[in-house]
């Protein structure tokens, strides 16, 4: 059974990355899965699992963030003895990637070339302002373009009032408020999975991002558990990244529930997470303005009429002191590693 690797993104650009590797025994593919050195990768003559080899095992044992993810347009190679090695992994166009628990501030990447990213938060029991924040400064970083989706809109009377709400916090991204249960909203994101195009759902366990996977798929293809009404909470479902195809094109990248998100490198991502309030900085008199006690302070000026909330503040202060931490860290890695 052949595939067509157009319907999950292979183009032109991808193509053009390939063609230095392309010979008989060689084939493009795309990681469905990645599980500890072995890849379980779509090719156009179907799945194949593959160990790593060539230049991905030399890259990955320098830096992990190299390893092959669910999502990454890779090269395979077939050997005489029936062996398939993941040889390659080509450049990738977008990648979702957070901090690690350790102390040398290195990366782990979540997902990879994928178009959209969907920040999944649950109304039910309350959405978490802080957590969103947080969320979409990934999303932005990564290079592809977040929508908030709001799931269990079924429990709330007025799922658009919250939505209208949020939408304060995710300035310039899309809002939508998803009931699987109902079946509303499923057609809005099904918007962003079609021929083509890939999908990352991004948000904690318990969320309701299998039960999305499974919505766009029209099929149960990521096992659901039961959460506690209380607190919204339950045990981690998907302990993998997964790749799932759609029916009649494109992808959906369902990711483990996250418990903490540690940022890296997100300046970028922060300024367009917080696209208000960089603006009013940027409306200041100084161009090193604290936006404490400065005169002519743009910022104070919105905390005084109200346009904006001091929480809104304090958490964009608290992730810029976080990503300049841990990129102070990372230079001191980088820069230990020369010598």
């Amino acid at each position: 059974m052949s595939y067509d690797l157009s319907q999950l993104g292979w183009d032109e650009t991808f193509a053009s990355s390939y063609r230095p590797f392309d010979r008989s025994d060689a084939a493009p593919g795309r990681v469905l899965r990645a599980d500890r050195g072995i890849s379980t990768v779509l090719t156009a003559d179907g799945v194949t699992r593959a160990g790593l080899g060539g230049s991905a095992f030399l890259d990955a044992a320098k830096d992990p963030a190299l390893l092959p993810c669910a999502g990454d347009w890779v090269v395979l190679r077939r050997w005489p003895d029936r062996r398939t090695t993941l040889e390659v992994v080509l450049p990738r166009r977008t990648e979702l990637i957070r901090r690690t628990a350790d102390k040398d501030s290195t990366g782990q990447v979540l997902a990879a070339n994928m178009d959209t990213v969907a920040v999944v938060e649950p109304i039910h029991p309350e959405p978490d302002d802080a957590r969103v924040e947080r969320l979409l400064a990934l999303a932005f970083e990564s290079g592809a373009d977040p929508v908030l989706v709001l799931t269990k809109s079924d429990t709330t009377s007025d799922p658009g009032a919250i939505a209208r709400q949020l939408s304060r916090i995710a300035p310039g991204v899309p809002v939508l408020p998803v009931s699987v249960r109902e079946g509303t909203g499923v057609d809005e994101l099904r918007r962003y999975v079609t021929h083509g195009r890939t999908c990352a759902l991004l948000g904690r366990s318990g969320a309701g991002k299998s039960t999305l996977a499974n919505a766009l798929a029209g099929a149960t293809v990521m096992p659901v558990q039961a959460i506690r009404d209380a607190d919204g909470k339950g045990r981690h479902t998907t302990a993998y990244r997964n790749l799932i195809t759609i029916p009649g094109g494109g992808a959906v990248l369902d990711t483990p529930g996250i418990r903490g998100v540690g940022l890296l490198d997100t300046a970028a991502g922060l300024d367009r997470a917080f696209a208000d309030v960089t603006a009013l900085a940027a409306s200041c008199r100084f161009d090193d303005c604290a936006h404490e006690s400065e005169p002519d302070c743009a910022v104070q000026a919105a905390l005084s009429d109200g346009t904006l909330p001091p929480r809104r503040l304090a958490s964009w202060r608290k992730l810029h002191r976080e990503v300049a931490l841990e990129s102070g860290r990372r230079r001191e890695r980088l820069g230990k590693s020369h010598f």
